[in-house]
């Protein structure tokens, strides 16, 4: 319309100068020999001369008067009404389109009332016979191909796929052959026959023939995809009466459309009128729309049920409730296509139902090929990854991570795929021209940029992934060398750093190459740092020690350690805190600010120190050597191996009130000295028991009122009312 009007406007504007052209050639030659005269006097005076060169020059330079354009009425009142006009003018001249069809198709019909039946009648004979043989011969095949891919298909049952697939290819194949066979028999025939001697055919059987052909060659696309009759040869997961429903109902509407449009029409058009033809077509169109809605609106509820399946498989996500909206209105959506597909066809044959038929044969095939790609990647992140036996010993964790990683990968190509079909469809019914946006430099501009942060962000996350796997391949304790108490802790801290190094530089990296300035967000995270340095004083404080402690090396994850009043394991250790677990459970963690000492009680070797009370009036000579003989009874036990020198004896290291205390040490592999030490006690107390060496206890001491406490009285138990001993604690006698 733009090109019309700009047309137009040019005309407009070129016809009073081709009238002015046309005045001027027609006017007569009126100059005067006077005004000759003047002029060329005027010529071979010097004065005059320059004079009339010196006004043309001020003539020439002069620019002429502009008249100002009117400012165009750009409001959104103007845009509106443009906007209404011309969907009106456009509804307009579809029905009086439409209008025109059926005033044209009453004029078909009277003109074929009174066309020469005779000249049809005489084309319907030659078709007939050439029809028959084409069609006969057609049937025989049919039988012949249906009982070969029985066999066919009771070959491949329950084999597998790929023996599948190969079966159906052949008994496409053999579909194929026979519709090419027919064909051929159709042709000779009518050339033999109906043509005679010369050989020749006519023009109405050359285009039965085509017809045929084409009808077919569809049909067999649809046979080869559903496969009605034979489950075995069917590789899309359609039950027998879908694909018996689907295959009848396409194969009516193809048989209808095709024979109509390319042998019906044309034959009609040639021997009575094309308004008999055209007539012939919009009944023909009317009745393939009207069985479209009739589907439909049979299947309105099966698709819905199907789609509410397919969401509920993928637990309503963002997909899954696409499908369920889809499933809601679709028959909706089909039912307005039919019905706009058929006021094309009226208002605009030749040029819109082209264009729309290619619109959605193109949509189809999109929609196809991305459901085929969506599946196959939900069928592989469905079966998962299988990793060989050793590789899994080696990295127990890495076949889960991988399972954890690959899924989402997964979801972000198949939303990619999704965007593509969408992009696909849009560009087929000219919405927007992706073809020539993504040529374009402002295109390519963009679309590098989203692949190259897309890139940075799969390269960081297979970092992780293989910064990870190596060290849980150091960390692991069944492949090759045991990972020292150090390198377990250093490992894991350079784990975490390296992973959130990696998510800083990546995402800043990625933001950089989608065009996001990130000077400011540098500058900004340096102020913000600067600010939590002031404010989070204690924060700082423990990562300062925390850097320290790592540096001294003065305890390492599995470690028994006392800090910040906390004994027990450290079970993890982080830049900035050390998590404890005592002995009854219980998980402390402990940042380092708290941290003023760190006591380890495993690094190097340890030391189980016995110290055993004994009665006063006990042999210190012989408490030494029952302590020898327990230590010499725990040698022959499995701690033997852990302990590294021998009985450390240090002898009397104090007195208490009724015991006397003796020392003795046993030097012990790290951490191993707890063990050790009970067995040592269990044999203390039995060869004290064996020699009679006394372990005292607290004595309780009652002294009557008034009474001094002689020295030499003995001590025994208290007696009960008939002077025997009664037990309980012992009583100054």
């Amino acid at each position: 319309m733009r090109f019309i009007l700009v047309i137009v406007a040019l005309f407009a504007l070129a016809v009073p100068a081709f009238a002015q052209q046309a005045a001027q050639e027609a006017a007569p030659a009126s100059t005067s020999d006077a005004d000759i005269d003047t002029l060329i006097k005027i010529i071979e005076n010097d004065q005059s001369r320059a004079a009339l060169i010196e006004r043309l020059q001020q003539s020439a330079s002069a620019e002429p008067a502009v008249p100002a354009e009117a400012p165009a009425d750009l409001s959104i009142a103007r845009q509106l009404a443009e906007y209404t006009r011309s969907v009106a003018e456009g509804a307009s001249s579809t029905f009086a389109a439409v209008g025109q069809v059926f005033a044209d198709l009453q004029q078909g019909f009277s003109g074929a009332a009174n066309g020469d039946l005779n000249a049809l009648r005489d084309v319907a004979v030659g078709v007939l016979l050439v029809g028959a043989g084409l069609f006969g011969s057609f049937l025989l095949l049919r039988v012949l191909v249906v009982w070969l891919q029985g066999l066919i298909a009771s070959r491949v049952v329950n084999r597998a796929w790929y023996v599948r697939l190969l079966g159906a290819v052949g008994a496409a194949a053999i579909d194929g052959g026979s519709v090419i066979l027919a064909w051929a028999i159709g042709y000779v025939l009518a050339l033999s026959v109906i043509g005679g001697t010369a050989g020749r055919m006519g023009i109405n059987q050359s285009l039965l023939l085509n017809a045929f052909l084409v009808v077919e060659m569809s049909k067999l696309v649809v046979r080869a995809v559903l496969v009605p009759r034979h489950t075995a040869l069917r590789l899309l997961p359609v039950s027998d009466s879908n694909a018996a429903y689907w295959s009848f109902w396409l194969a009516r509407v193809i048989s209808l459309v095709f024979y109509t449009f390319m042998f019906v029409s044309p034959v009609i058009a040639a021997n009575l009128s094309p308004g008999a033809a055209s007539a012939v077509q919009a009944l023909v169109m009317l009745t393939a729309v009207v069985i479209g809605i009739i589907i439909v609106l049979q299947n309105k509820r099966d698709v819905r049920h199907w789609l509410n399946e397919l969401a509920q498989k993928r637990e309503k996500d963002g997909l899954g409730q696409l499908f369920m909206l889809v499933g809601q209105f679709w028959h909706l959506v089909a039912i307005a296509y039919l019905l706009a597909l058929l006021v094309v066809w009226f208002a605009n044959p030749e040029r819109a139902l082209p264009f729309m038929i290619g619109a959605t044969i193109q949509s189809l095939i999109a929609i196809v090929a991305g459901a085929v790609i969506v599946g196959f990647i939900g069928r592989f992140v469905g079966v998962g990854l299988r990793l060989p036996g050793d590789i899994k010993a080696r990295l127990p964790l890495l076949e889960a991570r991988l399972h954890a990683f690959v899924p989402r990968v997964m979801l972000v190509v198949r939303w990619v795929v999704i965007a593509g079909v969408v992009a696909a469809i849009l560009q087929a019914w000219s919405l927007f021209d992706f073809v020539g946006w993504i040529s374009s430099e402002q295109g390519q501009q963009i679309a590098g940029s989203v692949v190259s942060a897309a890139l940075i962000v799969l390269v960081c996350a297979v970092l992780y992934v293989v910064v990870a796997s190596w060290v849980e391949y150091r960390l692991n304790t069944t492949i090759g060398k045991v990972p020292t108490p150090r390198e377990k802790t250093l490992l894991n801290l350079f784990k975490n750093a390296f992973t959130i190094a990696l998510v800083v530089f990546g995402l800043m990296l990625a933001l950089a190459q989608i065009g996001v300035n990130i000077a400011p967000l540098l500058a900004g995270a340096g102020v913000i740092g600067l600010a939590i340095g002031f404010g989070a004083q204690k924060l700082v404080q423990d990562i300062i020690t925390g850097i320290f402690i790592q540096f001294e090396n003065v305890m390492n994850e599995g470690d028994v350690v006392e800090a910040g009043g906390k004994s027990g394991v450290v079970e993890k250790l982080t830049i900035r805190s050390v998590t404890i677990r005592d002995l009854s459970g219980t998980v402390h963690l402990i940042p380092f600010s708290s941290v003023d000492q760190v006591s380890n009680m495993v690094r190097g070797f340890s030391f189980h120190v016995a110290e055993i009370g004994v009665a006063y009036d006990s042999d210190i000579a012989e408490v030494k050597a029952a302590m020898q003989e327990a230590f010499e009874m725990l040698l022959e036990t499995a701690h033997k191996e852990a302990i590294l020198d021998d009985l450390d004896m240090q002898g009397i290291i104090g007195f208490g009130d009724s015991a006397v205390t003796v020392r003795a040490r046993i030097k012990t592999l790290p951490g191993q000295h707890w063990a050790a030490g009970r067995a040592y006690s269990e044999f203390v107390k039995q060869v004290f028991a064996r020699r009679g060496i006394e372990i005292p206890y607290p004595h309780v001491t009652y002294v009557q009122g008034g009474q001094a406490r002689a020295s030499g009285r003995t001590l025994g138990p208290p007696a009960d009312d008939a002077g025997k001993p009664a037990d309980g604690p012992l009583t100054e006698l």
